[in-house]
């Protein structure tokens, strides 16, 4: 990286766009991204390459970012305009939309688009859309939405709400960029090739087919051990030692891995012994604020610091200790693979013989006994949320007011996401609690008070206080992660 200390604040905010993105178009995240990450372009396709096997694309008017996937994961799922995660229905319909634009003209409208889709749906068993109904086209419009915010398609005329409420009355028209649309859907590999999900962890591009970074083997390699280590830096939320081959756990802890992600990113590394937590003070890159408002993250942050204090607890009874299930990814992979459409595979092309994936259990065995992790359970967890709302539930949102398990599931989940617990189930179900939940003990809470608006006639000497709602805080690590 040759970049001049006055500019490295520049090059930082460009390098968090492309991570955080991965697509940049003149409109998304926002009008100034794009410049700022073609002022940086060639700098950043090299730093890109060699710190995380990663390849970067820029145009006039795009730029996409091919990253190297490690394993599988649930991942940040799309989200519609009013911040309600995906379905199935809406990323067929997505899938389907982008695939007709590729084929249009310049510009298309909203029922034309439809009929598109509807006509390709007809082909994949499982998927339907009939402009009859208005859960179909709801979901429909929300594909079309997240289309729209990238810039794929641009608004020309007409509201495409109107049509959603009555496709007789109400009509949309767009202007199709097509530079978005090739960027957007970029395959490393032909999908009709694809058995396995697995075969994607070893399908991503690379510029030079010899290279290790093209790779999702799990090489001895110190220079892709290295890039795997800087990848989990910036993919995972926290690095923990534990989950790591001896080879990463060395290369993990050698000082330069986390200062060159450091350095390109201007997060700031938190090691502990147990790991690594790159934290975001920028608010640029992380796809979950943690500390953060609303009633769900408040409540998440008040049951991390419940469970910090319960493990520390050394009048308490002693907690039972478990090792990390080790089933997630492959549970997962079978869930995606039972979902791959066998019609649509090409089996003379097709790949048969998908990389294998890392045996955690052979590597166990191999190695010393796994970690183990304090468990605490669905009771303990229950009883807890259930404290919590009756000290606080004055301040929650009324939706939560009304539903307090789910709010508990939503909070454990949120944790979980950010790898503070990781959630069991089968007997005895419950969360372990993983080491980085520590950072959020001696969380803080305030409660803050004002005076009701004085109604008319009325004495404002004589009213009573009203709360306002509740803040959690933690002093000392209210940061991005």
């Amino acid at each position: 990286m040759t970049v001049s200390p006055l500019d490295l604040d520049s090059y930082q905010r460009a390098a968090r766009v492309v991570l955080s993105n991965h697509l940049v178009t003149q409109s998304y995240p926002d009008r100034t991204a794009l410049p700022l990450v073609r002022r940086w372009a060639t700098e950043l396709r090299d730093d890109l390459l060699e710190l995380f096997g990663y390849r970067l694309e820029v145009t006039e008017t795009t730029a996409r970012l091919f990253t190297v996937p490690d394993r599988i994961g649930p991942g940040t799922p799309a989200r519609t305009t009013t911040d309600r995660t995906f379905d199935r229905h809406r990323y067929a319909y997505l899938a389907l939309a982008l695939a007709a634009l590729g084929r249009a003209g310049n510009q298309i409208t909203l029922s034309e688009l439809a009929d598109h889709v509807a006509a390709d749906a007809t082909r994949i068993p499982g998927v339907e859309l009939s402009t009859d109904r208005s859960t179909d086209r709801d979901a429909f419009v929300d594909a079309v939405g997240w289309l729209a915010a990238r810039g794929a398609i641009v608004l020309a005329d007409g509201d495409a709400g109107r049509w959603a409420s009555n496709p007789d009355a109400g009509e949309a028209l767009y202007d199709i960029d097509r530079s978005v649309v090739v960027a957007l859907f970029r395959p490393p590999r032909a999908l009709q090739h694809v058995t396995s999900v697995r075969s994607l962890l070893a399908g991503a591009p690379a510029p030079d087919p010899d290279d290790p970074g093209a790779s999702g083997y799990r090489t001895t390699d110190p220079r892709e051990t290295a890039r795997r280590m800087r990848r989990a830096l910036v993919q995972r939320p926290v690095v923990y030692a534990d989950d790591l081959t001896d080879d990463e756990r060395l290369q993990l802890a050698l000082p330069g891995t986390a200062a060159a992600v450091e350095r390109l990113t201007g997060l700031a590394a938190e090691r502990r012994a147990e790991g690594i937590a790159m934290i975001d003070t920028s608010g640029r890159l992380s796809d979950i604020r943690f500390p953060s408002t609303g009633t769900v993250s408040q409540v998440a942050l008040l049951l991390a610091g419940e469970m910090a204090d319960r493990v520390l607890d050394l009048d308490a009874p002693e907690l039972p200790a478990l090792p990390l299930p080790s089933t997630a990814q492959d549970m997962l992979i079978d869930e995606l693979d039972g979902a791959v459409p066998s019609a649509g595979i090409f089996e003379q092309l097709a790949d048969d013989d998908p990389p294998p994936a890392a045996d955690p259990a052979s590597e166990a065995e191999a190695g010393p006994d796994p970690a183990r992790y304090p468990l605490l359970d669905h009771e303990w967890i229950a009883g807890t949320v259930t404290e919590l709302a009756h000290q606080f539930g004055r301040t929650f949102a009324a939706q939560w007011q009304a539903d307090p398990d789910g709010l508990r599931r939503a909070a454990v989940t949120l944790l979980d996401r950010l790898d503070l617990v990781r959630v069991v189930t089968g007997e005895p179900g419950g969360v372990l609690v993983l080491p980085a939940i520590a950072r959020f003990r001696g969380v803080v809470v305030t409660v803050r008070e004002r005076s009701a608006q004085p109604e008319l006639f009325r004495d404002p000497i004589s009213e009573d206080p009203v709360s306002e709602p509740g803040t959690a805080t933690d002093p000392e690590n209210s940061v991005e992660k």
